[in-house]
Protein backbone atom coordinates (compact mmCIF):
# COMPACT_ATOMS: atom_id res chain seq x y z
CA UNK A 1 0.00 0.00 0.00
CA UNK A 2 1.35 3.43 -0.97
CA UNK A 3 1.51 6.22 1.64
CA UNK A 4 -1.49 8.21 0.41
CA UNK A 5 -3.62 5.09 -0.04
CA UNK A 6 -2.93 4.33 3.61
CA UNK A 7 -3.88 7.89 4.60
CA UNK A 8 -7.18 7.61 2.73
CA UNK A 9 -7.84 4.28 4.46
CA UNK A 10 -7.15 5.80 7.88
CA UNK A 11 -9.43 8.75 7.15
CA UNK A 12 -12.28 6.42 6.17
CA UNK A 13 -11.92 4.53 9.46
CA UNK A 14 -11.55 7.59 11.69
CA UNK A 15 -14.86 8.56 13.35
CA UNK A 16 -15.75 12.15 14.07
CA UNK A 17 -14.95 13.24 17.62
CA UNK A 18 -15.98 16.24 19.70
CA UNK A 19 -13.32 18.91 19.63
CA UNK A 20 -11.59 17.67 16.45
CA UNK A 21 -12.28 20.29 13.77
CA UNK A 22 -9.91 18.78 11.19
CA UNK A 23 -8.45 15.28 11.53
CA UNK A 24 -6.15 13.24 9.27
CA UNK A 25 -5.64 14.47 5.72
CA UNK A 26 -4.43 18.06 5.97
CA UNK A 27 -1.09 19.65 6.90
CA UNK A 28 -2.14 19.78 10.56
CA UNK A 29 -4.93 18.51 12.77
CA UNK A 30 -7.15 21.30 14.10
CA UNK A 31 -8.51 20.94 17.64
CA UNK A 32 -11.02 23.16 19.41
CA UNK A 33 -10.10 24.74 22.73
CA UNK A 34 -11.56 27.56 24.82
CA UNK A 35 -8.98 30.05 23.53
CA UNK A 36 -9.33 29.04 19.87
CA UNK A 37 -8.26 26.18 17.59
CA UNK A 38 -4.97 24.35 18.19
CA UNK A 39 -2.75 23.16 15.35
CA UNK A 40 -0.88 19.87 15.82
CA UNK A 41 1.53 18.36 13.29
CA UNK A 42 4.20 15.67 13.40
CA UNK A 43 6.87 14.51 10.97
CA UNK A 44 9.51 11.80 11.26
CA UNK A 45 12.94 11.72 9.63
CA UNK A 46 14.68 8.36 9.17
CA UNK A 47 18.33 7.74 8.39
CA UNK A 48 18.81 6.30 4.91
CA UNK A 49 15.48 7.70 3.71
CA UNK A 50 15.47 11.40 4.62
CA UNK A 51 19.18 11.95 5.29
CA UNK A 52 22.60 10.28 5.34
CA UNK A 53 24.01 10.92 8.80
CA UNK A 54 27.62 10.28 7.81
CA UNK A 55 27.41 12.98 5.15
CA UNK A 56 25.39 15.73 6.85
CA UNK A 57 26.01 15.25 10.60
CA UNK A 58 23.47 15.22 13.45
CA UNK A 59 23.09 18.99 13.82
CA UNK A 60 21.83 19.33 10.24
CA UNK A 61 19.36 16.51 10.92
CA UNK A 62 18.04 18.35 13.96
CA UNK A 63 17.66 21.60 12.03
CA UNK A 64 15.75 19.89 9.24
CA UNK A 65 13.52 17.92 11.61
CA UNK A 66 12.35 21.09 13.34
CA UNK A 67 12.06 23.15 10.15
CA UNK A 68 9.90 20.72 8.19
CA UNK A 69 7.40 20.58 11.04
CA UNK A 70 7.30 24.35 11.35
CA UNK A 71 6.64 24.44 7.61
CA UNK A 72 3.39 22.53 8.20
CA UNK A 73 2.31 25.20 10.66
CA UNK A 74 3.15 27.82 8.03
CA UNK A 75 1.00 25.89 5.52
CA UNK A 76 -2.03 26.61 7.70
CA UNK A 77 -1.01 30.22 8.40
CA UNK A 78 -0.62 29.46 12.09
CA UNK A 79 1.74 30.39 14.90
CA UNK A 80 3.90 27.65 16.49
CA UNK A 81 3.76 27.56 20.27
CA UNK A 82 5.61 24.41 21.44
CA UNK A 83 7.40 21.28 20.28
CA UNK A 84 7.96 17.75 21.55
CA UNK A 85 10.67 15.49 20.13
CA UNK A 86 11.13 11.74 19.90
CA UNK A 87 14.61 10.35 19.20
CA UNK A 88 15.59 6.78 18.36
CA UNK A 89 19.39 6.69 18.49
CA UNK A 90 21.93 4.22 17.14
CA UNK A 91 23.66 2.32 19.94
CA UNK A 92 27.05 3.42 18.60
CA UNK A 93 27.99 7.01 19.43
CA UNK A 94 24.42 7.69 20.51
CA UNK A 95 25.18 10.36 23.06
CA UNK A 96 27.19 12.55 20.69
CA UNK A 97 24.51 12.16 18.05
CA UNK A 98 21.79 13.13 20.52
CA UNK A 99 23.64 16.28 21.55
CA UNK A 100 24.19 17.27 17.92
CA UNK A 101 20.56 16.68 17.00
CA UNK A 102 19.35 18.67 19.97
CA UNK A 103 21.64 21.58 19.08
CA UNK A 104 20.17 21.62 15.58
CA UNK A 105 16.62 21.40 16.89
CA UNK A 106 17.19 24.27 19.28
CA UNK A 107 18.84 26.42 16.61
CA UNK A 108 15.68 26.46 14.48
CA UNK A 109 13.22 26.36 17.39
CA UNK A 110 14.86 29.36 19.05
CA UNK A 111 14.79 31.31 15.78
CA UNK A 112 10.99 30.98 15.77
CA UNK A 113 10.46 31.33 19.52
CA UNK A 114 9.28 27.74 19.93
CA UNK A 115 10.02 25.97 23.23
CA UNK A 116 10.82 22.26 23.11
CA UNK A 117 8.60 21.12 25.96
CA UNK A 118 9.21 17.37 26.07
CA UNK A 119 9.61 14.16 24.14
CA UNK A 120 11.15 10.71 24.38
CA UNK A 121 14.46 9.01 23.58
CA UNK A 122 15.29 5.41 22.82
CA UNK A 123 18.09 3.43 21.20
CA UNK A 124 18.31 0.46 18.88
CA UNK A 125 20.60 -1.33 16.45
CA UNK A 126 19.35 0.65 13.45
CA UNK A 127 19.91 4.19 12.24
CA UNK A 128 18.86 7.56 13.65
CA UNK A 129 15.15 8.42 13.72
CA UNK A 130 13.89 11.87 14.73
CA UNK A 131 10.20 12.64 15.26
CA UNK A 132 9.04 16.18 16.04
CA UNK A 133 5.53 17.24 16.98
CA UNK A 134 4.63 20.94 16.89
CA UNK A 135 1.70 22.49 18.69
CA UNK A 136 0.50 25.77 17.27
CA UNK A 137 -2.49 28.05 17.18
CA UNK A 138 -4.62 29.43 14.40
CA UNK A 139 -4.96 33.19 14.03
CA UNK A 140 -8.25 34.95 14.48
CA UNK A 141 -8.97 34.33 10.80
CA UNK A 142 -8.77 30.57 11.34
CA UNK A 143 -6.60 27.83 9.91
CA UNK A 144 -6.08 27.74 6.13
CA UNK A 145 -6.94 24.27 4.82
CA UNK A 146 -6.32 22.47 1.56
CA UNK A 147 -10.01 22.29 0.79
CA UNK A 148 -11.04 25.86 -0.10
CA UNK A 149 -9.73 26.42 -3.64
CA UNK A 150 -12.39 27.32 -6.24
CA UNK A 151 -12.43 27.41 -10.06
CA UNK A 152 -11.28 30.87 -11.07
CA UNK A 153 -8.89 31.28 -8.12
CA UNK A 154 -5.31 32.25 -8.82
CA UNK A 155 -2.44 29.96 -7.81
CA UNK A 156 0.72 31.44 -6.29
CA UNK A 157 3.99 30.08 -4.92
CA UNK A 158 6.26 31.93 -2.51
CA UNK A 159 9.64 31.23 -4.12
CA UNK A 160 11.75 29.36 -6.69
CA UNK A 161 11.51 25.59 -6.96
CA UNK A 162 13.61 22.56 -7.86
CA UNK A 163 17.06 21.14 -7.23
CA UNK A 164 16.79 21.08 -3.43
CA UNK A 165 18.89 17.89 -3.27
CA UNK A 166 21.99 20.02 -3.86
CA UNK A 167 21.74 21.10 -0.22
CA UNK A 168 18.59 23.11 0.42
CA UNK A 169 16.74 19.95 1.45
CA UNK A 170 18.83 19.94 4.64
CA UNK A 171 18.27 23.61 5.47
CA UNK A 172 14.68 24.59 4.69
CA UNK A 173 13.30 27.92 5.84
CA UNK A 174 9.74 27.63 7.21
CA UNK A 175 7.61 30.41 5.71
CA UNK A 176 5.88 31.25 8.99
CA UNK A 177 6.10 35.04 8.69
CA UNK A 178 5.25 34.97 4.99
CA UNK A 179 2.10 32.96 5.68
CA UNK A 180 1.02 35.22 8.54
CA UNK A 181 1.55 38.35 6.44
CA UNK A 182 -0.47 36.89 3.56
CA UNK A 183 -3.22 35.71 5.92
CA UNK A 184 -3.54 39.22 7.35
CA UNK A 185 -3.61 40.80 3.89
CA UNK A 186 -5.89 38.58 1.76
CA UNK A 187 -8.40 35.77 2.04
CA UNK A 188 -6.37 32.60 1.59
CA UNK A 189 -8.73 29.99 0.15
CA UNK A 190 -6.29 27.05 0.38
CA UNK A 191 -2.60 26.50 1.06
CA UNK A 192 0.03 23.77 1.32
CA UNK A 193 3.79 23.60 1.81
CA UNK A 194 5.77 22.09 -1.05
CA UNK A 195 7.50 19.12 0.54
CA UNK A 196 6.89 16.26 -1.93
CA UNK A 197 6.94 18.33 -5.15
CA UNK A 198 4.84 21.12 -6.67
CA UNK A 199 2.56 18.89 -8.73
CA UNK A 200 2.28 16.19 -6.05
CA UNK A 201 1.37 18.68 -3.34
CA UNK A 202 -0.88 20.74 -5.61
CA UNK A 203 -2.80 17.52 -6.29
CA UNK A 204 -3.65 17.35 -2.58
CA UNK A 205 -5.32 20.76 -2.84
CA UNK A 206 -7.17 19.67 -5.98
CA UNK A 207 -8.40 16.46 -4.36
CA UNK A 208 -9.52 18.18 -1.17
CA UNK A 209 -11.10 21.14 -3.01
CA UNK A 210 -12.75 19.11 -5.77
CA UNK A 211 -11.32 21.15 -8.65
CA UNK A 212 -8.44 21.27 -11.15
CA UNK A 213 -5.63 23.63 -12.10
CA UNK A 214 -3.72 24.98 -15.10
CA UNK A 215 -0.04 25.83 -14.59
CA UNK A 216 1.80 28.32 -16.79
CA UNK A 217 5.31 27.03 -17.44
CA UNK A 218 6.62 30.51 -18.26
CA UNK A 219 5.79 31.85 -14.80
CA UNK A 220 6.92 28.93 -12.61
CA UNK A 221 10.01 30.18 -10.73
CA UNK A 222 12.94 27.84 -11.31
CA UNK A 223 15.73 27.76 -8.71
CA UNK A 224 19.34 27.91 -9.87
CA UNK A 225 19.79 24.51 -8.22
CA UNK A 226 17.23 23.05 -10.63
CA UNK A 227 19.34 24.24 -13.55
CA UNK A 228 22.45 22.71 -11.99
CA UNK A 229 20.63 19.44 -11.30
CA UNK A 230 19.38 19.25 -14.88
CA UNK A 231 22.98 19.07 -16.07
CA UNK A 232 23.48 16.03 -13.85
CA UNK A 233 20.22 14.22 -14.59
CA UNK A 234 19.27 15.10 -18.17
CA UNK A 235 15.84 16.26 -16.96
CA UNK A 236 14.76 19.80 -17.76
CA UNK A 237 14.94 22.50 -15.08
CA UNK A 238 11.15 22.78 -15.35
CA UNK A 239 10.76 19.06 -14.63
CA UNK A 240 12.86 19.51 -11.50
CA UNK A 241 10.75 22.50 -10.43
CA UNK A 242 7.54 20.52 -10.93
CA UNK A 243 8.57 17.40 -9.07
CA UNK A 244 11.76 17.56 -6.99
CA UNK A 245 10.18 18.48 -3.67
CA UNK A 246 11.67 19.63 -0.35
CA UNK A 247 11.54 23.26 -1.44
CA UNK A 248 9.26 24.07 1.53
CA UNK A 249 7.83 27.08 -0.24
CA UNK A 250 4.06 27.62 0.00
CA UNK A 251 1.49 27.15 -2.76
CA UNK A 252 -1.82 28.92 -2.20
CA UNK A 253 -5.13 29.92 -3.76
CA UNK A 254 -6.76 33.34 -3.66
CA UNK A 255 -9.57 35.05 -5.55
CA UNK A 256 -8.68 36.87 -8.80
CA UNK A 257 -9.30 40.18 -7.02
CA UNK A 258 -6.91 39.35 -4.18
CA UNK A 259 -4.48 37.82 -6.66
CA UNK A 260 -4.32 41.02 -8.70
CA UNK A 261 -3.77 42.97 -5.49
CA UNK A 262 -0.87 40.71 -4.52
CA UNK A 263 0.70 41.26 -7.94
CA UNK A 264 0.39 45.04 -7.49
CA UNK A 265 1.30 45.40 -3.83
CA UNK A 266 2.30 42.19 -2.08
CA UNK A 267 3.06 42.34 1.67
CA UNK A 268 5.93 39.90 1.07
CA UNK A 269 8.63 39.59 -1.56
CA UNK A 270 9.08 36.75 -4.01
CA UNK A 271 5.50 35.77 -4.89
CA UNK A 272 4.84 34.20 -8.29
CA UNK A 273 1.45 33.81 -9.95
CA UNK A 274 1.83 30.44 -11.68
CA UNK A 275 -1.66 29.41 -12.72
CA UNK A 276 -5.38 29.26 -12.14
CA UNK A 277 -7.82 26.79 -10.67
CA UNK A 278 -10.39 25.25 -13.00
CA UNK A 279 -13.15 22.64 -12.83
CA UNK A 280 -11.04 19.48 -13.22
CA UNK A 281 -7.67 18.03 -14.21
CA UNK A 282 -4.07 19.16 -13.86
CA UNK A 283 -2.66 20.88 -16.94
CA UNK A 284 0.52 22.69 -18.02
CA UNK A 285 0.69 25.36 -20.71
CA UNK A 286 4.20 25.36 -22.19
CA UNK A 287 5.07 27.24 -25.37
CA UNK A 288 1.39 27.82 -26.09
CA UNK A 289 0.59 24.08 -25.89
CA UNK A 290 -1.66 22.79 -23.13
CA UNK A 291 -1.08 19.23 -21.97
CA UNK A 292 -2.17 17.04 -19.09
CA UNK A 293 0.34 16.64 -16.25
CA UNK A 294 0.91 13.55 -14.15
CA UNK A 295 1.81 14.54 -10.58
CA UNK A 296 5.44 13.79 -9.78
CA UNK A 297 7.26 13.90 -6.48
CA UNK A 298 8.19 11.89 -3.43
CA UNK A 299 5.83 9.19 -2.13
CA UNK A 300 6.72 6.78 0.70
CA UNK A 301 6.02 3.22 -0.44
CA UNK A 302 4.40 1.36 2.46
CA UNK A 303 5.00 -2.27 1.44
Amino acid sequence: MAEFDFIRNVRARTPAAPGVLVGPGDDCAVLARPGGPLLITTDMLTEGVDFLLAECGPQAVGRKAMAVNLSDIAAMAGRPTAAVVGLVLPRTNGEDIAVGVYDGLREVADAFGVPIVGGDTNSWDGGLVVSVTIIGEATGRGAVLRSGAKPGDWLFVTGPLGGSLLGRHLAPTPRIQVALALHASVDLHAMIDISDGLTADLMHILEESGCGAVLQASTIPIHADAIARSKQTGMTPLDHALGDGEDFELAFAVSPTDGARLVRESPVAGLHHIGEFIDAGLWLVDGGVRKAVMPSGWVHDLK
